[in-house]
């Protein structure tokens, strides 16, 4: 089926193409606040446009991009950053030169004037951009890619030349100034804070699988390469990418208070997003020398960035296992409206004015109806991460290392990808960290269990002071305590409750403190006891096991005072609460004894039912 727009057409209403969309010469589709799914090819016939605003976006099935004809998509996003500082990009549409995805360039940018209506950017090789509020000037100097590579060094100097290809992530400066045009009322201006450039996409729109060079221990900086949101976990955890990524997404923040050209003032860092998880940990700023090497760590801001769903043009680092190509596909593409509450934010987005999906219900632990193209139902799906325990680390009073301990019941107890590395080099003079299988990590990913440790690490090059503590709980029992191990020692510090100042001398210390939820110098019988609690509710005729830190129950047993065994249940599990009918049992006081996974002797209580 080829469905043709001849004439302006507006959609406030989602819409569906079963086939090709073809707008014709002169014509446009305007999408304002809904979307479009088309089913083919798109073909854009000289001066046809469409038009994305106010978070509006194009849905395409299918696997190869035939999309095709000289006109363009418009679609806009915002930067962050003033005309010191990075942004990473990774470009919705590309040139027309040919049938199907075809390379951009920042001379494929313009700047809004009016609805429809954009006005070509200039460039320039000068360290600034500018913008007014008649001119918008890129700076050419700072449009960069970093392709299968470890080395500041190799950081691929791009400029202006249109070679970014589908699916490669950029880096780009803001400009200098401010722009007070309003292309439209319902939006606001430009860039009134001198710091939330809004750019205009202009291009064909990339659809279909998009494949991503990769190489083992590199970097790679790619992106969201389509005129729509897409769900990182769903790229993140595609089984054609995981022997080849390691499941986590990087996303640079840096100080925006430093306004410099000179590396050697940079102050930023990598957060670290797991696809498995969904958990965020933000980064730690770092200094710089000359050489791109980091050096002492500055500053935490601590921002909590919502990561899964990645909104238009949003760019952000992988790492590989080994060589080879990932796919970016149609089927991680969804509709999700840019803004916090829909866990998809470009950083913090100055010009956001959107709202959220107004289909799903704010106080539900689940999505609501999310339209996607991989046949996801999101009102079966989790809106949180998996339950995990973030741990702050201050580094020498100078900035904090934040890691994240989580638990999912299908983890293995190795390595997989539901763990994530340290995105630091490993020469710091300052860090801490989760030391598993001899590397640094900041998310270690477990099957639950209390008698679980997490080993960590220390490295500095001078005696320092590291004071470490619980910063979130989230998902997990509040009767759970932490404690941070000295195995030299043989002492238990509650870190749950408050914070551990301990001090080191110049080195690395990877074997001495673990992280434990049990604290084993304290009597076994008295601990279980304290974590198991059997009662009877006669009113309702029940046996109640409350089991408040989630112990794995192996069985559950009452004995009548004779010995004979009148319940038993097996293969228990760790819900915190479990109630059995005691209504056919006679008078009596029983003896309820219960074993579990994590401890060898038997918790036992004397229960009386009347």
């Amino acid at each position: 089926m080829r469905v043709a727009v001849c004439f302006v057409l507006f959609f406030l209403l989602p819409f569906y193409v079963n086939g090709q969309l073809y707008v014709k010469n002169n014509s446009f589709l305007y999408v304002d606040n809904q979307y479009v799914t088309v089913s083919g090819y798109l073909n854009l016939d000289t001066s046809g446009a469409v038009y994305l605003r106010n978070d509006g976006q194009l849905l395409q099935k299918g696997v190869a991009s035939t999309n095709d004809g000289p006109g363009h998509l418009s679609v806009y996003q915002e930067g962050t950053v003033n005309n010191y500082q990075y942004n990473y990009w990774c470009s919705p549409v590309g040139n027309t030169s040919s049938v199907g995805n075809n390379p951009f360039g920042i001379t494929f940018f313009q700047r809004p004037t009016t609805k429809t209506q954009s006005s070509p950017v200039a460039t320039t090789t000068s360290n600034n951009g500018t913008t007014t509020n008649s001119n918008l000037t890129i700076s050419s100097k700072w449009i960069y890619r970093f392709l299968s590579s470890e080395f500041y060094s190799q950081w691929l100097h791009t400029g202006a030349a249109t070679t970014i290809e589908t699916g490669q992530g950029f880096t780009m400066k803001g400009s200098s100034g401010s722009d007070a045009t309003q292309p439209y009322a319902e939006i606001v201006p430009n860039n009134a804070s001198g710091a939330s450039q809004r750019y205009d996409f202009r291009g064909r729109p990339n659809s279909g699988t998009i494949t991503i060079d990769v190489a083992a221990n590199k970097f790679t900086l790619t992106g969201n390469p389509y005129p729509s949101a897409i769900d990182l976990n769903l790229f993140l955890t595609d089984t054609i990418n995981t022997p080849f990524i390691d499941g986590t997404a990087l996303f640079w923040e840096h100080d925006k208070t430093i306004n410099s050209h000179v590396i050697s003032n940079y102050r930023g860092g990598y957060g670290v997003y797991n696809g498995s998880t969904s958990v965020y940990t933000p980064a730690t700023f770092y200094s710089y020398d000359l050489g791109g090497n980091q050096g002492n760590a500055t500053s935490t801001p601590l921002n909590n960035y919502e990561r899964r769903f990645s909104p238009i043009g949003q760019g952000f680092m992988i790492r590989g296992l080994q060589d080879g190509t990932v796919e970016m596909k149609n089927d991680h593409r969804v509709y999700r409206k840019e803004n916090v509450a829909d866990q998809s934010e470009f950083e913090r987005n100055a010009n956001a004015t959107s709202t959220s999906n107004t289909i799903e219900d704010s106080e539900s632990d689940f999505f609501g109806e999310i339209p996607n193209l991989a046949g996801i139902d999101y009102s079966q799906v989790s809106k949180k991460p998996a339950p995990h325990i973030k741990i702050n680390t201050l580094l020498n009073n100078q900035a904090i290392r934040q890691y994240a301990i989580c638990f999912l019941p299908n983890a293995i107890e190795g390595l997989d990808n539901a763990d994530s590395k340290s995105p630091d080099g490993t020469n710091l003079p300052f860090d801490s960290y989760l030391y598993l299988n001899q590397e640094e990590y900041v998310h270690s990913t477990k099957p639950f269990a209390v008698t679980n440790v997490y080993p960590i690490g220390f490295k500095c090059n001078t005696e320092a002071t590291f004071k470490i503590g619980v910063s979130e709980m989230n998902g997990v029992s509040g009767f759970l305590d932490v404690y941070l191990h000295d195995k030299v020692t043989d002492v238990y510090y509650d870190i749950k409750n408050s914070e551990q100042t301990i001090v080191l001398p110049a080195g690395t210390n990877n074997t001495r403190y673990e992280i434990a939820f049990l604290n084993a110098t304290l009597d076994v019988p008295e601990l279980l006891d304290s974590q198991l609690i059997g009662y009877s509710n006669l009113k309702d005729n029940l046996l109640v096991i409350d089991n408040p830190k989630n112990l794995e129950l192996n069985t559950i047993d009452l004995y009548d005072l004779s010995g004979k065994k009148v319940l038993h249940f097996k293969n228990v599990g760790s819900n915190n609460r479990y109630e059995f009918d005691t209504s056919l049992l006679g008078d009596s006081i029983y003896i309820l004894q219960i074993t579990t996974k994590e401890f060898k002797n038997a918790y036992t209580q004397k229960i009386p039912i009347f």
